[in-house]
């Protein structure tokens, strides 16, 4: 087990006062060596020595993805080119990919959360961990792997893709636990099933899972599935990768690793910060990163933070789900809907398959929303006064969520297209001139 347990139960005072150096030494680095920073606060006239407390990070500019694809490839290092040992990136899907750079020192410290965070989820060096995070430029499969590797466990690097062959492999090497993300869990759920996968005879004892929203009810749909308890991990690649925050067995919000990250709750609009417990944006900053110190940089992720310390002994402040994202809001008829709604709604309803897709157009000026979701095999073949019930039934609830009536159409089992990555989740057909 990786137990920094001088750290996750550090007092609050004594861990905001190692925040405080770490933050002054952070921003004096950024502001002797990359220019971009130096540039952005010259332009603000605030300097290093401005630092003197925890609250004065708000006089320090924010950092967003244009920023960050501003300054691309290497804009931001800090360190000499020839200190850097490996380079991921983002998608790019949207423009030039987020380039993100470490030393071997940045390698260690994403080790040691990411093992923090697995040794929180009750996985030791006994453990058997598939891994179908995708390997390559994408952060997710490496974080994972050197988190693994870190405590001593044995790591099934598998990547995306294989579908059947996930399941024989965790079935033959008796995996006991399982990383992936929440929308391929369910479709390995869907394979494991027709493979005869019986979760009583099987050696799995935990999943980890993210890199997309998810709900509770999605939670416990994939509980169920692989009778095994779920836990969420958050990161992202501008900040360092998978292991910014991890749930430990209490599953009651994710453990930021404080003494890395600095976290920031914000008014999406104002960026204004928002008091312990107020939901908003989350802001980061990297408190100890050698090649690329990323100072405020605007998530977009929505969630909250509680600081009262975990049931589970530690003090480290906790972020509550993401609830969605800031530029993942619809406005449908005026009405703000994020997908974690259409998906809470749909997870309340029997005969269905958690398997959707949200499609907006506008005919005719005005803004329409249909829904489809997925029948199970017993619905589609039954009579249709059922399915016009059903259907009924999902808009009802789908409507008490988000306040606007949608239409909801019942496809045919298994014809929502399935993800080895991320899902797509939303089709937005509106042109905006």
């Amino acid at each position: 087990m990786f137990w920094n347990e001088k750290i996750e139960c550090m007092s609050r005072a004594d861990l905001e006062e190692l925040q405080l150096k770490k933050l002054q030494n952070t921003v004096q680095r950024a502001y002797d060596k990359i220019p971009y920073y130096h540039d952005k606060f010259e332009e603000m006239q605030v300097f290093p020595e401005d630092i003197q407390t925890l609250s004065d990070i708000t006089k320090l500019p924010y950092t967003t993805k244009d920023d960050l694809r501003s300054v691309y490839p290497f804009g931001l290092l800090a360190v000499n080119q020839k200190d850097v040992v490996e380079i991921h990136t983002s998608s790019g899907t949207t423009g030039k990919p987020v380039v993100s750079c470490y030393t071997p020192k940045d390698l260690d410290v994403w080790s040691e959360v990411m093992a923090r965070g697995l040794t929180m989820m009750g996985i030791d060096e006994n453990d058997m961990i598939q891994n179908t995070h995708g390997y390559g430029l994408f952060t997710g499969g490496f974080g994972l792997h050197y988190g693994a590797q870190k405590i001593g466990a044995t790591v099934i690097p598998i990547s995306t893709g294989q579908t059947r062959r996930q399941i024989e492999i965790m079935n033959d090497f008796e995996t006991s636990v399982m990383i992936f993300t929440p929308s391929y869990g369910l479709y390995l759920s869907e394979v494991a099933e027709e493979e005869g996968f019986n979760p009583d005879n099987s050696s799995l004892k935990a999943i980890g899972f993210g890199a997309e929203m998810w709900t509770e009810e999605m939670r416990q749909e994939i509980q169920k599935r692989f009778g095994v308890p779920a836990y969420n991990i958050y990161g992202l690649t501008e900040i360092t990768g998978p292991g910014i925050g991890i749930e430990c067995t209490e599953q009651n919000g994710l453990h930021i690793a404080e003494d890395y990250f600095y976290p920031e709750i914000v008014d999406p609009v104002s960026l204004e910060q928002k008091k312990s417990g107020e939901k908003g944006v989350l802001v980061l900053t990297n408190l100890e990163r050698e090649a690329m110190p990323v100072i405020r940089f605007i998530t977009k992720d929505i969630t909250s933070l509680n600081h009262e310390k975990c049931s589970c002994g530690r003090s480290l402040v906790r972020m509550s789900r993401v609830t969605g994202r800031s530029d993942d809001m619809l406005k449908v008829k005026g009405v703000a809907v994020f997908p974690s709604q259409i998906e809470k709604a749909l997870l309340k309803i029997d005969d269905i398959e958690p398997h959707y897709q949200i499609i907006v157009t506008r005919p005719h000026r005005l803004d329409q929303m249909e829904v489809r979701v997925e029948a199970s095999k017993n619905l589609f073949f039954d009579e249709v006064k059922k399915l016009v019930a059903t259907k009924e039934k999902i808009a009802s609830y789908i409507e008490n969520e988000i306040g606007i009536r949608v239409n909801v159409t019942l496809v045919e089992p298994k014809t929502i297209p399935r993800s080895e990555g991320k899902a797509v989740r939303v089709i937005d057909k509106r042109k905006f001139n």
